[in-house]
Order: structure tokens, then sequence, then C-alpha cells
């Protein structure tokens, strides 16, 4: 593995992102790929769903949920940086603006951009084995108005 696969193995799974081809983006995982978003969390009446889990279960229900309630999803890529193990970190700002209910935020049509930090781990295959995110999940939900208090 060296550096420049590892993110050109990332850079394709950003772009089929961008283009909302989730299928195409779980192509680019190995079958037991790990995910984890870290803010991710939706409170419910007996439970809270967590964004812990794998790419083919966890992931691809948040990623499906996030496009269909924010069909004008967009991702702007600052940096894309990687070594030799396989790690690759992501520097992205990701837009949309909300038209569908969004966990407990009821639409109202207002846009949400916030920072984004992702970890990837690209293994030997060629194939992401792991995807971290990170992003400020307060400053999301204050965009959309959505003010939660306890």
């Amino acid at each position: 593995m060296t550096a420049a696969t590892a993110c050109a193995v990332v850079t394709e799974f950003v772009d089929r992102y961008r283009a909302h081809d989730i299928d195409g983006m779980t192509d680019l995982c190995s079958i037991n790929a790990d995910f984890s978003y870290v803010p991710f969390e939706v409170w419910g009446k007996q439970r809270v769903l967590r964004g812990d889990g794998k790419v083919g279960t966890v992931g691809k229900v948040i990623w499906t949920g996030l496009i269909t309630s924010f069909p004008n999803l967009t991702i702007t890529v600052h940096t894309i940086t990687g070594n030799d193990d396989g790690d690759v970190v992501v520097e992205a700002d990701i837009a949309g603006t909300q038209q569908l209910p969004w966990g407990n935020i009821a639409p109202a049509g207002k846009r949400f951009s916030e920072p984004h930090l992702f970890a990837f781990h690209v293994g030997a295959d060629g194939l992401i084995d792991g995807i971290t995110g990170y992003w400020n999940n307060a400053g999301i939900n204050g965009q959309l108005g959505h003010y939660e208090v306890d």
C-alpha cells in the first residue's frame, strides 16, 4: 500500500458520495468495514441510536437517510492526506438544504454547512476497512433550527 494508492481509493469514495452513489461507496469498502460517526446520536422514547457499527449496516442507513433528507447534499474537500500504512484523513465541508425529516429534526427548508473530518483506513486489498467521522453536531442542529433542552 502506498499513500497515493490509499488516497486514490478514498478520493473515489468521496466522488461517489458527491454523486449520491451509496452502493458505489460501499463497493469500495470491505465486507466487514468498521464505521463510526462519533457525534451521531438520535434520541427516541425508548432508545438512543448511535453511529457505530459496520459500513454495510449502520453506515449505509445513515448515508441513505442523509441524502434522502438533504437531496442537494454537497461535499467540498479541502485536503486529503494519506500515508503508506493506508491511513487517509479528509477535511471537508458538507452542506445541504433539508427537505424531509432527519432523525428527530423536522424539515423547515433550512440549510446547513459544517466542517467534517474523516479518518479512513485502506487495507492491503485496496478496500476501505474503517471510516470514522467527526463534526460539530450542535452546529448542524442550530443551523437547521433544532434545539434540544434537557
